[in-house]
C-alpha cells in the first residue's frame, strides 16, 4: 500500500492538463544489481511508463546516468518514451554541451591505473564521462580507489558526481534538473512527477515546483516531498498514477 499522502499527490498530478512523468533507471525503475549490464526494469513499472506515454496530453521519460545507447538497450523502451542519458546531458538530438574528448581519454587512462590490481574496481567509459565503480570491491580496495580518484581529480577540469559506490567524472555539465526543465518546456507540461533514488537525483528534485511531485526511493536525506522503499513501490506508484490518469481523462 502506498503512503496516503503520496496517493493524494499522485491523484492531484493525474488531473494536470499536461502531465510529464519522469524517472531515474537504476535503483528506481530497475533494481540495483551487482553487474550493471544485468539491470532491467520491473515489468509492471515499464508497462505503466509506456502506457502513460500513450495517454492524451501525457508524456513520460527516463533520465539516467547511463549512456543514452546503453539506457535504450537495457530499458527496452519504445520511441514514445523520452530517454535522456549521461545524468541529463545526452538527448536523442545530441549533447546539451560540447564534449572534451582529450580530457575524457586522460581521465579514463588515469582511472584505469587506479583500478589496476584492485579486484572488483571497474572503470566505465561513457560518451561524456568516466565512472569508477567499487560496488564489487573489498572495502579496503574500494575506499583506496575512491580516495585516489578524488585526489587525481584535483587536476581535472571535470564535474564530479558521487553516487552509491561510484564516482563519475563528466567532461560536460550534467544536470537532471536541467533535463526536466527541457522536457517540461518541450511538452508544455503543467505538472511533473519524478522518481529517483540516488544523490544525483537531488538536482532534479531541486527543480520541481508548484504541483510537481518528487518521490525519493529508499533511505537518505532528500529534497523530495515523498518517499517509498523500493523499485516495487515505484512500479505500484506508476500503476496508481496510470489508473488515476485514465479515470480522470474519462
Amino acid at each position: 500500500m502506498l503512503p496516503a499522502d503520496l496517493q493524494r499527490a499522485l491523484t492531484s498530478a493525474a488531473a494536470a492538463s499536461r502531465l510529464l512523468v519522469t524517472s531515474d533507471f537504476d535503483g528506481t525503475l530497475a533494481p540495483i544489481v551487482s553487474n550493471p549490464a544485468d539491470a532491467r526494469p520491473l515489468a509492471e513499472a515499464a508497462d505503466a511508463l509506456v502506457a502513460l506515454a500513450g495517454l492524451p496530453d501525457t508524456a513520460s521519460a527516463l533520465i539516467s546516468g547511463r549512456a543514452l545507447e546503453v539506457l535504450r538497450a537495457l530499458s527496452g523502451m519504445p520511441a514514445t518514451v523520452h530517454l535522456v542519458g549521461s545524468h541529463g546531458a545526452e538527448f536523442a538530438s545530441g549533447f546539451a554541451h560540447e564534449v572534451d574528448d582529450a580530457l575524457l581519454q586522460r581521465i579514463t587512462a588515469e582511472l584505469a591505473d587506479i583500478a589496476a590490481g584492485k579486484p572488483g574496481v571497474t572503470v566505465e567509459t561513457k560518451p561524456a564521462s568516466v565512472a569508477l565503480h567499487v560496488r564489487n570491491a573489498s572495502a579496503d580496495d574500494g575506499e583506496a580507489a575512491l580516495a585516489q580518484a578524488r585526489e587525481a581529480s584535483a587536476n581535472w577540469d571535470a564535474q564530479l558526481t558521487e553516487g552509491k559506490a561510484v564516482l563519475e567524472f563528466a567532461v560536460i555539465q550534467t544536470d537532471k534538473g536541467e533535463a526536466i526543465d527541457i522536457l517540461r518546456s518541450q511538452e508544455n507540461a503543467t505538472a511533473v512527477v519524478f522518481f529517483g533514488d540516488d544523490v544525483t537525483d537531488e538536482k532534479a528534485f531541486r527543480r520541481l515546483r508548484g504541483d510537481d511531485v518528487g518521490v525519493k526511493v529508499g533511505p537518505g536525506e532528500t529534497l523530495a516531498t515523498y518517499r517509498v522503499e523500493s523499485p516495487e513501490d515505484v512500479a505500484a506508484s506508476l500503476k496508481y498514477l496510470l489508473d488515476s490518469r485514465r479515470a480522470q481523462s474519462g
